[in-house]
C-alpha cells in the first residue's frame, strides 16, 4: 500500500500518525496527536485539530474543521479530549465537529455517514452509523443521535437531546426534545406524526413487525409507555429500552389525529 501522499503546502505535524494510502490536499493543516486511518482524504484547507482519532476510508472536504474547541464557556482547553470517528464517512465542505469537554467522554461519529455543507456537531455529541445530515444542520452539546438517522436541511437540535434510531426529520425545524426511535418528526413545535415507513421497509421491517411496531407507537401516543401486552419485536424491545433510558428533555410531542 502507498505511503502516505502530502502536499508540500500542507502544513502536517510531525507527531500526526497517518497510515498508508492517506491524501492530505493543498493547505490542509493536521495537528499533534492526530490518527488517521487508511485512505483517508483530507481535502483542501481542511483542518484536524490536536485529540481526533478516524478510521479508514473517509472524505473530508474543503474547509471542513474536526477537533477544534467546544462552545463551552466554562471548557478547560488544555485538557486532553477526544473527537473518534469510524470508517467510511463523507464529511463535507465547512463541517464543523468539536472535541469533548470532558477527559472521560468524546465526541463520536460512527461509520457510513454523509454529512452535508456545513453541517455541525458539537462537543461530547455520540452520532451513529449510516446518518444522513443535510445542509446546515445543528447539534447542540451532548445531543445523541442513533443509527440510520436523516435530518432535513438548517434542522436544530437541542442541547442533551437524543434522536433515535431511524428516525426522519423534516427540513428547517427546532427540535427541542428527545424523538422516538423508526418515527418522523415536523412542524413549530416539533410532532411526532407517523412511522418513517420508507425507512423501516428499506430495512426489512414489514409485514407484521411493521405492524406491531405500528400498534406500539399508537400505544405511546395514547399513554402506554410501558407497551404491556405488545409482543416483543426486536424493535418493540428496543422501543422499550429506549424509553426507559434517562432523559434530561423529555419527549417530543404527538401531532393529534384528525
Amino acid at each position: 500500500m502507498a505511503s502516505p501522499d502530502i502536499h508540500p503546502s500542507a502544513c502536517v505535524s510531525p507527531h500526526a500518525n497517518l497510515a498508508d494510502g492517506v491524501v492530505v490536499k493543498p493547505f490542509a493543516v493536521i495537528e499533534d496527536n492526530v490518527e488517521i486511518g487508511a485512505n483517508c482524504v483530507i481535502g483542501p484547507h481542511a483542518v484536524i485539530h490536536k485529540y481526533v482519532r478516524m478510521g479508514s476510508g473517509n472524505k473530508i472536504h474543503a474547509h471542513a474543521v474536526i477537533g477544534d474547541l467546544g462552545h463551552d464557556i466554562g471548557f478547560d482547553e488544555n485538557l486532553e479530549t477526544w473527537v473518534h470517528i469510524g470508517d467510511d464517512n463523507t464529511i463535507r465542505e465547512g463541517v464543523t465537529i468539536h472535541r469533548a469537554t470532558n477527559p472521560e467522554t468524546t465526541t463520536t461519529l460512527g461509520n457510513r455517514a454523509f454529512l452535508m455543507a456545513y453541517a455541525h456537531i458539537a462537543h461530547d455529541c455520540q452520532v451513529g452509523d449510516d446518518v444522513i445530515f443535510s445542509n446546515n444542520i445543528c447539534l447542540g452539546g451532548h445531543v445523541d443521535v442513533g443509527n440510520k438517522v436523516v435530518l432535513g436541511g438548517a434542522v436544530v437540535i437541542h442541547q442533551f437531546s437524543r434522536i433515535g434510531d431511524f428516525v426522519m426529520c423534516a427540513g428547517f425545524m427546532a427540535v427541542r426534545k428527545d424523538v422516538m426511535p423508526y418515527t418522523m418528526v415536523a412542524g413549530d413545535p416539533a410532532r411526532h406524526f407517523r412511522l418513517n415507513t420508507v425507512g423501516l421497509r428499506r430495512s426489512g421491517v414489514k409485514g407484521d413487525k411493521y405492524k406491531i411496531l405500528e400498534k406500539a407507537y399508537r400505544e405511546i401516543r395514547g399513554g402506554n409507555r410501558t407497551l404491556d401486552g405488545i409482543e416483543e419485536t426486536e424493535q418493540v424491545l428496543h422501543l422499550k429500552a429506549w424509553l426507559a433510558a434517562d432523559s434530561k428533555r423529555g419527549l417530543t410531542g404527538f401531532l393529534k389525529e384528525k
